[in-house]
């Protein structure tokens, strides 16, 4: 007896072959995931937000995917393949896509929505086709099968979420962890096609795979080792002035840029940028950090704690107070640190602040470790990164605020970078109700900023009362604050004046929308 239908393969070994196959390609597919969720929560800063428009419309392609992968069953191994291959080139290379989108086109959204939804059809169709390979090796009940596919799959999505932040990134980075996905993406699928279900394919069907494997490997490839001046042109198109410096830290992108633009000054500029946002231009910094340190140093300072400020430019300002016993400053990022540990520049412009043998840096979250802090603290500097991220809005929250009040020692104050009045005022005047509500009596007040514009603060002193918005008596020469302009700094004009909004907690973060929202288009 005869027949037109291919020979089964060994059930065993095929089987087995089909459910790893299934396993590495949920790992990828979630890596897939992962990676656009991560490039958007670097560029955007929408963590939240980001990954909920990728899983939602990937979830959603995946069903419509699941729905075009029915016509395909009678081809299932060839169909697969070509799946695959395709999901491999475009998961590959979405992340160098998107950044591309970003960097020139200004069209990252609907480049994101467009790939995600491309990727998770890719995705959807899977299962269905590995349902047919799975029952023309054996047939088995559909519960069975299910159960078999959904196990392999779950499993895989495992590997694939803890492969992407504890082996990929660290070791390859975002655009080559890609390509390496998409690498293995394609291998697992023509390895199953090519050996279990090599009689499936008819002469046509082989040479189209063999032509679309080489257009893959080429194109990944490529990708590969044009990936770094790829990535230095893209971010270059991002800033205005030479990068002179840029690393991808376990938390943030760190750029430094350098030029000597700036009309009416002879020195360099120097820029730093944490997540393309800017923390500090050298021509007016001090302006900056002038305005936030001395004016909570009017009275005891010998135990002094800096909340951020990685660059160490905060820290000049406060050991300019010899009666300053030590300095702890906890910042979660050591690259941070290490830059303006070694930096020349920028250990110029710090006054070699971390050389000083007051001062303990600690790289530890604020937020954790001010809950289980012991030690008190005469004046306490908050000078975190803005609240637009979901992982920074926590330390603009009343309950971050109670934690650093019962860190103070008695008379101690507290001073916070609270944004810009005029470009978003309910931010500021959000976090200035924060820390009100938190038990503080509060002094707003702010200052011009050329590289900021108008930028705001926040002066408390834990009860009733209070502090005195004054600069100390031991005050050290300085190049912008004095006594006229600050006490002019805590008048608001009428169209910025006080503003009634709700205060920020952990399970309401209101400031992270009103940051978000304030900030479009600046």
């Amino acid at each position: 007896m005869t027949t037109d239908a291919p020979a089964r393969p060994r059930w065993r070994p095929a089987r087995a072959a089909v459910l790893l196959a299934v396993f590495v390609c949920a790992a990828c597919g979630l890596v897939y995931e992962l990676a656009l969720v991560a490039l958007g929560s670097y560029l955007i800063g929408d963590a939240v937000g980001q990954a909920s428009i990728v899983l939602g419309v990937m979830v959603f392609a995946m069903g419509v995917g699941a729905l075009v992968a029915k016509p395909l069953q009678s081809r299932a191994a060839a169909a697969f393949a070509a799946i695959e291959l395709t999901l491999a080139l475009l998961g590959g290379l979405s992340v160098l896509g998107l950044y591309a989108a970003f960097a020139w086109l200004d069209l990252y959204g609907p480049a994101l929505v467009g790939t995600a939804f491309v990727l998770g059809l890719l995705i959807g169709a899977e299962i269905p086709l590995l349902m047919v390979l799975l029952q023309r090796i054996r047939e088995q009940s559909a519960g069975s099968a299910v159960a078999d596919l959904f196990a392999a799959d779950y499993v895989g999505a495992l590997l694939g979420g803890l492969a992407f932040p504890f082996l990929l990134m660290p070791v390859f980075g975002q655009l080559k962890g890609a390509l390496v996905v998409g690498a293995v993406n394609a291998v697992a699928g023509l390895a199953l096609v090519g050996t279990v279900f090599r009689a499936d394919l008819g002469r046509r069907a082989r040479l189209a795979l063999g032509a679309g494997s080489v257009v893959v490997a080429l194109g990944l490839g490529y990708a590969w080792v044009t990936a770094h001046d790829f990535e230095v042109t893209a971010r270059q198109q991002l800033y205005r002035d030479p990068v002179v410096h840029a690393e991808r830290s376990r938390y943030q992108e760190i750029v430094l840029t350098r030029s000597v633009r700036e009309v009416g000054h002879a020195d360099t500029d120097l820029r730093l940028f944490l997540n393309g946002d800017l923390q500090f231009s050298s021509i007016d910094e001090y302006r900056y950090h002038e305005s936030l340190v001395h004016p909570a140093m009017n009275g005891p300072h010998g135990e002094v704690l800096v909340l951020g400020a990685g660059d160490g430019l905060a820290l000049r300002e406060i050991l300019k107070y010899p009666d300053v016993r030590r300095v702890t400053l906890v910042d979660l990022d050591p690259a941070v640190v290490r830059l303006a540990r070694t930096e020349p520049q920028l250990r110029e412009l710090n006054h070699h602040s971390f050389a000083d043998p007051r001062v303990r840096v600690l790289n530890l979250d604020a937020f954790g470790w001010l809950r289980t802090a012991t030690d008190r603290f005469d004046v306490i500097v908050a000078d975190l990164p803005d609240p637009d991220e979901t992982a920074t809005a926590k330390l603009y929250t009343v309950e971050f605020y109670a934690l650093i009040r019962s860190a103070l020692a008695p008379g101690g104050r507290l001073v916070v970078q609270a944004g810009s009045p005029y470009f978003a005022p309910r931010s500021y005047w959000s976090i200035e109700h924060s820390v009100r509500e938190a038990g503080f009596a509060t002094v707003p007040y702010h200052v011009d900023v050329p590289s900021f514009g108008d930028w705001g603060y926040v002066l408390a002193a834990p009860g009733a009362t209070p502090p005195a918005l004054a600069l100390p008596a031991d005050v050290p020469p300085l190049r912008f604050l004095t006594p006229s302009v600050l006490a002019a700094a805590a008048t608001f004009p009428a169209d910025r004046a006080r503003l009634d909004v709700p205060a920020s907690t952990l399970l309401q973060p209101r400031v992270l929308e009103y940051a978000r929202t304030e900030w479009r288009g600046y």
